[in-house]
């Protein structure tokens, strides 16, 4: 998780998540606990890269947003929503600055030639299964509801690794509530790490409450970046 938590350090989240400005833009996003009943804990891709089951550091930023209030075209056809919701967050200016750290660290090295890095790119892709971003996420499932990309490391490893996750991004229309409902689901752990001792006691989580609480107040900015994409 080293680079997430550069990111967390060098941009202030500290200062700035506890301001009255970014309370009250972040008012409507709400976080909670990923249920131990969730569908990606028994996922295909959870226990290839978790293989270990070791313990999670794991959140969910949730959003409701009045469908009156979406981009109508993205509501015409069955996978736009979550397309821009997801464009919208990678090209937004919630993830710039862990987007230049990125661009300036990994872009120059040849193997990562088929990233994408421009926020022009950003902005206009599909992303599409494989799709590589900023050499630290890559698209591993996609439907018409949901985007979930491999996070924590590059994604030119595919074996498991130490610094690991799944991140997905939803968007879901509720005609019977008049609403979309958007959602940011973050699962971190160590691929690598060791299986609990022989008094059963399980190893720590990848993510200190500290760090663990900074995160969830950057995905609650990413949560609203990404959001501006999809509204009128």
């Amino acid at each position: 998780m080293g680079i997430l938590q550069k990111t967390l350090a060098f941009t202030g989240w500290t200062a700035f998540g506890g301001t009255a400005g970014y309370l009250l833009w972040t008012r409507k996003s709400k976080v909670y606990d990923v249920p131990p009943t969730d569908y990606l804990f028994n996922h295909t891709l959870f226990a290839r890269y978790n293989p270990n089951n070791s313990p999670v550091t794991q959140d969910i930023v949730l959003r409701k947003v009045p469908l009156e209030k979406l981009r109508p075209e993205l509501l015409e056809k069955e996978g736009k929503l979550v397309e821009s919701f997801c464009a919208g967050l990678w090209s937004g200016l919630g993830y710039a600055y862990q987007r230049s750290y990125l661009d300036k660290k990994y872009r120059s090295d040849p193997s990562t030639s088929d990233h994408l890095w421009d926020t022009k790119d950003l902005a206009s892709s599909t992303y599409p299964l494989g799709t590589k971003i900023t050499d630290h996420f890559e698209v591993v499932s996609k439907n018409p509801t949901s985007i979930i990309v491999r996070c924590g490391d590059s994604p030119r490893i595919q074996e498991v690794r130490a610094s690991d996750g799944l991140f997905e991004m939803t968007a879901e229309v509720k005609k019977d509530e008049g609403v979309a409902e958007f959602g940011l689901k973050s699962i971190f752990y160590n691929g690598l790490g060791p299986q609990p001792d022989q008094e059963g006691k399980q190893p720590s989580e990848p993510m200190s409450p500290w760090i663990k609480w900074l995160h969830q107040q950057y995905a609650k900015v990413l949560m609203e970046t990404a959001i501006g994409n999809c509204t009128k």
